[in-house]
């Protein structure tokens, strides 16, 4: 389970940065199929992590590492929406930096997964 997590939140990234590219060089329709796709994978990220989540004893930095979690997809559903809007997003680029390096300074620390760290 623990790759399948992985994949999916890699690969969310990915479409992520794809979806921006798209729509930065102005093709809307493709940023807008490839929004709906991420959002299909948030909706696998939520569900293997919540698995991950309820199969081990529960432990509170994994409550935390889940919550920050969340934090990461909200700030990237939010940098694309504002980016679609043509508004600024820079207070969202600068907290999705902080998440994102703090969910995987947590995931790949704790005792369940890859030890990266």
């Amino acid at each position: 389970m623990i790759h399948a997590h992985m994949t999916a939140w890699f690969l969310a990234l990915i479409l992520f940065f794809v979806s921006l590219g798209l729509h930065k060089s102005g093709k809307e329709k493709g940023a807008k199929i490839v929004h709906m796709v991420l959002r299909l994978f948030y909706l696998l990220i939520l569900l293997t992590g919540f698995m991950l989540l309820f199969s081990i004893n529960i432990n509170m930095m994994y409550v935390l590492k889940a919550a920050v979690g969340l934090w990461v997809i909200a700030m990237l559903e939010m940098i694309l929406i504002r980016t679609k809007k043509n508004e600024k997003a820079s207070i969202l680029w600068i907290q999705f930096i902080v998440a994102l390096l703090l969910v995987l300074y947590l995931g790949f620390s704790l005792p369940l997964g890859t030890y990266l760290f």
